[in-house]
């Protein structure tokens, strides 16, 4: 069986990909191992992600965008501080620019995009399936899936995530370091309403970010992003809801009010990795398995976006001038447009998070220095503020809200 894409790996950046490509008439079999039922299982599961409002424009370009309107909470302003201390550095944008973006839960996302890729006629979703032989040869790309099809396409797509064993295989080298820290990651209820406020209050052990969703019908909720010391971890997600929620209060001198009903918490290891290249032979990478870095940024998933949307345009362009969709050189302008951004990103989520997670009273003073000097120079805070809209560089036209 014959398609334009191979896309290895149907989560929120392999979903979103497939369905861009076939709002642009190419064509793709997306494979995904992971059963729907699991992950598309009902009930909130404290995961939840912030869309930047660049990465909101593609949504809508590709028809996404209207099935979620109404079930987000949009993002108006963002509060950075050092501890609980004086000073905190707000980023609120003018009126008529709109949110900075806007929080989903997960499974929201995943099921929206579960959908559309289901109903999209230039799809070809196969869950529960994995490719047992790859070849990537000068001619083109043949996998074997363990449901005996042998599929072919001019072009394979990883988009399997932080561990792309296709990555490995391709023999794509990676930087990779731990940071001896873990996401302690739910949510909760909260008495007081958050005013559609981000909150990133840095602390030695790393920061605790406080990310607001929309009221349901007990009241106000948050998500948060707990960063601890690896070694505090499991005694963390030990802890019973009560001494929990005390200690979350604690964290936030209790601005909110009391807590209550914390959802399941679950925890993930934080790392840096990122591919000394995003592309070989008739293969690229998308999302996590060319890059991965803090979340203390928040731009993790739409760093993946925007991966999508480059590589959109790329694909596109290169279909009307008739060149094959592996072609190395359409592959090299993949590479160069993403690669600098990809880096830089990367490189500035790890300076800050070593610099807010070094301990003391004059690493503390440095850090509040810092914060005063971006609140008191409006153009270095207009470009804190792009960044966080994922508005920085050079912008495919999917993150313009335009098709391409």
């Amino acid at each position: 069986m014959d398609t334009d894409v191979i896309i290895l790996g149907g989560g929120l950046v392999g979903a979103t990909l497939a369905v861009a490509l076939g709002v642009h008439g190419i064509s793709t079999i997306v494979i995904d191992p992971a059963d729907p039922a699991v992950t598309l299982a009902p009930g909130f599961d404290g995961r939840a992600s912030a869309v930047a409002s660049a990465s909101h424009r593609m949504l809508d370009a590709i028809g996404i965008g209207a099935t979620l309107a109404g079930q987000g909470c949009a993002i108006r302003q963002i509060r950075v501080s050092d501890g609980l201390e004086p000073g905190a550095l707000d980023f609120v944008p003018d009126a008529d620019d709109g949110a900075l973006g806007t929080m989903y839960e997960n499974k929201l996302l995943r099921r929206t995009l579960f959908d559309a890729a289901t109903a999209a006629p230039n799809v070809d979703l196969r869950m529960q399936t994995r490719a047992t032989s790859v070849d990537r040869a000068e001619s083109g790309v043949t996998a074997t899936l363990n449901s005996g099809d042998v599929i072919r396409a001019p072009l394979m797509i990883a988009a399997e995530g932080r561990n792309s064993p296709t990555r490995e295989a391709a023999g794509i080298t990676i930087a990779r370091w731990s940071y001896d820290h873990t996401a302690i990651i739910g949510a909760f209820h909260h008495e007081l309403p958050h005013g559609d406020v981000a909150y990133e209050i840095f602390y030695s052990s790393g920061p605790f970010a406080l990310l607001p969703l929309p009221d349901d019908a007990d009241g106000h909720r948050s998500a948060i992003v707990w960063t601890v010391d690896a070694k505090n971890a499991p005694g963390m997600l030990k802890l019973g809801d009560r001494a929990f929620l005390a200690e979350a209060e604690k964290s936030m001198g209790g601005f909110l009010g009391t807590l209550s009903m914390a959802t399941p918490r679950s925890s993930y290891p934080l790392g840096f990795h990122h591919a000394a290249r995003i592309t070989d032979t008739r293969l690229a990478l998308v999302g996590d398995a060319g890059h991965g870095i803090h979340p203390i940024a928040g731009q993790g998933l739409n760093l993946g976006f925007r991966d999508v949307a480059t590589l959109v345009e790329v694909l596109v362009k290169g279909k009307r001038l008739g060149l094959d969709l592996g072609d190395a050189a359409l592959l090299a302008r993949y590479q160069r447009w993403r690669g600098l951004d990809t880096f830089m990103t990367a490189a500035a989520t790890d300076t800050l998070t070593r610099l807010f997670g070094l301990p003391g009273k004059t690493a503390s003073a440095v850090r509040r220095f810092g914060i005063s000097a971006v609140n008191a120079i409006p153009p270095l805070k207009d470009r804190f503020m792009a960044e966080a809209r994922g508005e920085s560089g050079d912008l495919p036209k999917l993150l313009q809200g335009m098709t391409v």
